[in-house]
């Protein structure tokens, strides 16, 4: 049985510290065979998951991520996150807020990593034109507030 409570403890400093120097051993605390799964990306192995975080580096300025609560059970996990960034050119900063659901093999490493959060919510509506149109959409789909 896994110690998810110290391998969850791991990964979150280094996802906390991550420099795009750092980028391999992030993937050293994944299983070799692990799957990794967000709203952009679905990889499976090391290198797959290492290549996902060097891209991010490459796309946006100041990436960071901030762990706002744990959850830990037998073999598996959740975290609540910020990631915060800047888009390259832009001087706005950015916050992206989500969740992680991870499952942990016998050795303490991540062999699933499942990422969810809005897309939608957090990036396309601050785009300048399919960001109205959500808005627009958004306000037709909600339920009227009450007087």
């Amino acid at each position: 049985m896994t110690d998810t409570s110290a391998a969850l403890d791991g990964l979150v400093a280094a996802y906390e510290a991550l420099t795009v120097e750092s980028c391999g051993a992030l993937a050293s605390l994944y299983a070799p065979d692990a799957r990794f799964k967000d709203p952009f990306n679905e990889v499976q192995g090391r290198a797959a998951i290492e290549r996902i975080f060097r891209h991010m580096f490459e796309q946006v300025d100041a990436p960071r991520f901030v762990v706002t609560a744990r959850f830990a059970a037998v073999d598996s996990a959740m975290l609540t996150w910020e990631f915060h960034l800047r888009f390259r050119g832009e001087s706005l900063a950015r916050v992206i807020r989500g969740a992680s659901h991870l499952r942990f093999d016998a050795q303490g490493r991540v062999s699933e990593h499942r990422d969810y959060w809005d897309a939608a919510e957090e990036l396309y509506a601050h785009l300048p034109v399919l960001g109205a149109l959500m808005r627009l959409l958004r306000r037709r789909l909600a339920t009227p507030q009450g007087s």
